[in-house]
């Protein structure tokens, strides 16, 4: 069974498709964008952007029932390669307590949506 997943305290998607969906034990959230929730506008450095992403993503999760202990696969769009030390530092707080991290790939990207600079999507799974 799909059921799609929605929580105000992230933004709404900029296009034709749900935030997430929920198939049986897995959780697919949509690529994520740092959009603030509160003002609808996107953050404006890398930081602010790459940080908001994941508050957003941790939004979706709770709302579905979810950890980042339950995230399994991550993927990464960046819009310039030079920012993925950045990155994996923020990547890392988010991560640091969980036991078994993540796959993920990271790729650069020569546009994203509303000249995002960083786009990120997860999959999560949870025993039944």
């Amino acid at each position: 069974m799909k059921v799609e997943i929605f929580t105000d305290k992230a933004p709404k998607p900029v296009g034709p498709y749900s935030q997430a969906i929920k198939v049986g034990n897995f959780l697919f959230i949509s690529g994520q964008i740092g959009i603030s929730p509160d003002t609808g506008k996107l953050r404006e450095s890398f930081k602010e952007q790459a940080e908001q992403v994941f508050e957003n993503i941790a939004h979706i999760l709770e709302q579905a029932g979810y950890s980042w202990e339950d995230v399994v696969r991550v993927v990464v769009y960046l819009r310039d390669l030079s920012h993925f030390q950045e990155l994996n530092r923020i990547y890392q707080s988010v991560f640091e307590r969980v036991k078994v991290k993540p796959v993920r790939s990271t790729v650069e990207v020569s546009k994203l949506p509303l000249d995002a600079l960083v786009e990120i999507e997860i999959t999560a799974y949870k025993e039944g």
